[in-house]
């Protein structure tokens, strides 16, 4: 090859090395044809997310808020959490009043009643403040996505455990917290499943447990007072396994009534593990958390388009993520533990 053709090639492969270090390494606008920061999605330490509660001492919110801060970190904004101490739709309005008042940049909250938050709710969404809702939802609210079980879906496993254990045979009891939503679907995917698919089964009632281990036990011993024939008993919340295990150990019929639980909170596990509850429902509690900050930071961020076919006509999230859920046993408690 010619000294002068070589000269040219030369300078031909320098001046693709010098625009592509130029490209890649120096120049000021990195960001790509979609306009996203090669780093990924980046907040503001100040830009603060609000999780809010009810009975805010439960250890089952303790998954939902390391969610919410494991997010927090890859995001690097801040959160807070905040809830209402007792069992009382009042307080909880309260509590989603105060943080409203703050102008966060976003408020997750789980409603402790389908109906009573709505307003508030919908005061958050109208102020332009982003809401979405886990485990507990308010269909009726202007929230823009509802993350948590499919609780109807829960019922029915649940229903389906129990009449394996009580085989097909028998007569069961409720423990429900019959004025929140997550507990009412959670009852009717039990008491329809129990209809469709174990006509050997009768649910004979469907008690209050008060959201309370307390109460849970107290309505325990009334139903078995009334019907000690009962075999099984299925507690749509945490408390209420306990309560209904603690009432069982009292009288002496551990191992001889079925019982089905929810979550997986210390108590219940243990419960499970020594024979007194025979199984537990887990929810996805850590993704609840998780994927309503993330999704809170996608509308404060502009990161959505509306949808028209979302709910209410025109939301821009997903109305609604199955977190997920699974059967808890002996056989595999162990793995369900905090470690």
């Amino acid at each position: 090859m010619k000294k002068p053709l070589l000269l040219i090639v030369y300078g031909l492969v320098t001046g693709l090395f010098l625009l592509f270090f130029w490209y890649y390494g120096i120049r000021d606008d990195k960001n790509d044809a979609w306009n996203e920061n090669p780093i990924g999605l980046m907040g503001d330490i100040e830009e603060k997310y609000v999780l809010v509660t009810f009975q805010s001492d439960l250890d089952y919110w303790r998954s939902i808020m390391k969610g919410f801060e494991d997010a927090a970190q890859v995001l690097n904004v801040s959160v807070e959490f905040r809830g209402a101490s007792q069992y009382d739709a009042n307080e909880e309005i309260t509590v989603l009043e105060q943080v409203i008042a703050r102008k966060p940049a976003g408020i997750a909250v789980t409603a402790i009643n389908p109906e009573a938050l709505n307003a508030t709710i919908d005061k958050a969404v109208n102020a332009g403040i982003p809401i979405v809702l886990f485990d507990s939802g308010a269909a009726g609210s202007k929230a823009h996505s509802f993350l948590g079980t499919d609780n109807y879906s829960a019922g029915t496993k649940a229903a389906r455990e129990l009449g394996r254990l009580m085989s097909g045979q028998g007569e069961a009891a409720v423990l429900t917290q019959p004025k929140q939503l997550n507990h009412q679907e959670r009852t009717e995917g039990f008491v329809e499943t129990i209809q469709q698919e174990f006509p050997g089964i009768r649910v004979i009632e469907i008690a209050d447990g008060k959201g309370s281990v307390q109460g849970s036990a107290q309505a325990a011993e009334t139903l078995l007072d009334a019907h000690p024939e009962i075999d099984g008993f299925f507690a749509t919340q945490a408390n209420g396994g306990v309560g209904i295990g603690l009432t069982l150990q009292e009288r002496g019929l551990t191992g001889r009534k079925v019982v089905i639980g929810f979550d997986i909170d210390k108590g219940t596990l243990d419960m499970v593990k020594n024979g007194t509850i025979n199984a537990t429902l887990a929810q996805g509690t850590w993704n609840m958390g998780y994927w309503s900050l993330i999704e809170l930071f996608h509308q404060n961020h502009g990161l959505v388009q509306p949808n028209s076919e979302d709910m209410n006509g025109a939301h821009p999230l997903p109305p609604f993520i199955d977190t997920g859920i699974t059967i808890v046993t002996k056989d595999n408690v162990d793995n369900y533990y905090a470690k």
